[in-house]
């Protein structure tokens, strides 16, 4: 059993699928637009370049996501992506980069629980929270 989160986005699946492949590796494993899904007759021309479903595997860990219908998106809320990072440089270095454009929700910086944790919204809307693995700071 594993749980994947799959991410809803507003027309910029692509953008933000690759975005988080440059920055945190992985493969992007599929991009099926809807126009070349099987449901393209049923869908209006305008949404065939848009994301159906997309995979980015990274390491044991599938990160999915979808363009929503017209009228089906919804900001997502409830819940964070949380990564975890090896090494407070790197970590700051994907928090810098992923919250570009978005919204910092608590900077990064020391917690008691970590040597670097910080909480954004990306531009995309998603929400995020990195953390450095305390356990990896404290054998080095």
């Amino acid at each position: 059993m594993r749980i994947s989160p799959h991410l809803c986005f507003d027309g910029k699946c692509r953008e933000a699928i690759q975005l988080y492949q440059r920055l945190l590796g992985g493969t992007i494993q599929t991009m099926l637009t809807y126009g070349e899904s099987p449901m393209a007759s049923s869908m209006d021309a305008r949404w065939h370049d848009r994301i159906v479903h997309a995979t980015l595997v990274l390491d044991e860990i599938e990160l999915t996501g979808a363009d929503m219908i017209a009228g089906a998106y919804q900001q997502p809320q409830g819940f964070f992506v949380t990564l975890t990072v090896t090494g407070i440089a790197r970590a700051t270095e994907i928090f810098k980069a992923l919250s570009h454009g978005g919204t910092i929700k608590m900077p990064f910086e020391k917690t008691f629980w970590s040597p670097g944790f910080g909480v954004f919204v990306d531009r995309f809307g998603i929400p995020w929270e990195i953390n450095t693995d305390a356990q990896a700071a404290q054998s080095t």
